[in-house]
């Protein structure tokens, strides 16, 4: 527990303590990248500077293959893929406008088995 989330539990009255479990739950299980690269660098026994370059790499491989129509599949994680987007109208919320939304390319990505028993 970290010197903030103790901050919090000592400010906050007893009958608002479900307030500071979210705020530590959502403290403790988002990931940012450099968080990401520290894990893979401790789970592998490699450098921070390595684990960055195969974090690069990963993602550098992903949208080169994703920009020209493929679809990356890492069995049990999950899939990367492009889904087309039609084009639509839709309304400018200041004024009410209606817009022209021009079609687009999007980048999806669909669970594997594995990552969604882990859930």
């Amino acid at each position: 527990m970290n010197a903030y989330v103790r901050w919090i539990e000592c400010k906050i009255p007893l009958y608002l303590r479900s307030i500071r479990l979210i705020i530590t739950i959502k403290k403790q299980f988002a990931m940012n990248k450099a968080q990401l690269i520290d894990a893979m660098a401790a789970d592998a026994g490699i450098s921070k500077a390595q684990a960055k370059s195969a974090l690069d790499s990963f993602t550098d491989n992903v949208g080169t293959t994703l920009s020209g129509g493929g679809r990356v599949s890492l069995v049990g994680f999950g899939s990367f893929s492009v889904s087309a987007r039609a084009a639509r109208d839709g309304r400018n919320p200041q004024t009410g406008a209606v817009i022209k939304i021009a079609a687009k390319n999007v980048a999806k990505f669909k669970a594997g088995a594995d990552l969604n028993a882990k859930l």
